[in-house]
């Protein structure tokens, strides 16, 4: 155990950098809007928000790789964040294909790193009618496969399309509150933990494992 990387590591003075993500391409998505309203915050936070477009994402195994532009961005977007927030329509009482695509192109391993282990996560979700929670307990799910840490708060808007105006805007509301308690708490642990993240997530069999066994692991989720 070493306490000082764990306890007083060296503090980056750059504002936290979040990565947003939402499932749907509908011109008028709700999940969008939401994501928009979250960057908004995340901005007042002081947190430095990049969105990335889905449109133009290839399926998974639909004979493209990773050099293809779309990928190439998102996966370059996960490299450069300390924080994510992901964003989903409820659809038939899951996450959306879209969203589930943009999650599977983010590798396990890129050589023998996890570009997700270690970052924080958000969870957010859009409902058509009453509210549910099924979107973002899939998230959370996929969020710990990724060895991300998904904070404890999570919004979930029912009847979405009641929740904005005609310019997009999120009226006022609890559930407008919740999304900035949520943006607040992703903040705090993304401060909390990034300069610690890489020394949180080291783990002795892997250590023990070695890089380039690890790396050959890794890639057998592309069989």
């Amino acid at each position: 155990m070493d306490r000082d990387r764990l306890l007083s590591p060296a503090i980056a003075p750059h504002p936290p950098r979040i990565l947003i993500l939402y499932g749907s391409l509908r011109p008028r998505s709700f999940s969008r809007l939401s994501a928009e309203e979250a960057g908004r915050i995340l901005a007042r936070f002081g947190a430095d928000v990049r969105f990335f477009k889905p449109s133009g994402l290839p399926l998974v195994d639909d004979g493209v790789d990773a050099t293809h532009p779309k990928v190439r961005e998102l996966r370059d977007l996960v490299a450069w964040c300390e924080g994510m927030v992901w964003s989903s329509p409820e659809r038939h009482g899951a996450m959306t294909g879209l969203m589930k695509t943009q999650v599977d192109w983010i590798p396990l391993t890129e050589g023998a790193v996890r570009p997700t282990q270690g970052k924080t996560l958000a969870v957010m979700q859009v409902s058509g009618g009453s509210q549910s929670f099924n979107a973002v307990n899939q998230m959370r799910i996929l969020g710990r496969w990724m060895r991300m840490l998904t904070i404890p708060n999570q919004s979930s808007v029912a009847r979405a399309y009641q929740e904005f105006d005609e310019a997009g805007r999120m009226k006022p509301s609890a559930y407008y509150d919740r999304i900035v308690d949520v943006m607040e708490e992703l903040v705090k642990f993304t401060l909390l933990t990034r300069d610690r993240a890489e020394y949180l997530v080291d783990r002795y069999s892997e250590r023990k494992q070695g890089s380039a066994q690890l790396t050959a692991r890794g890639n057998q989720s592309a069989i």
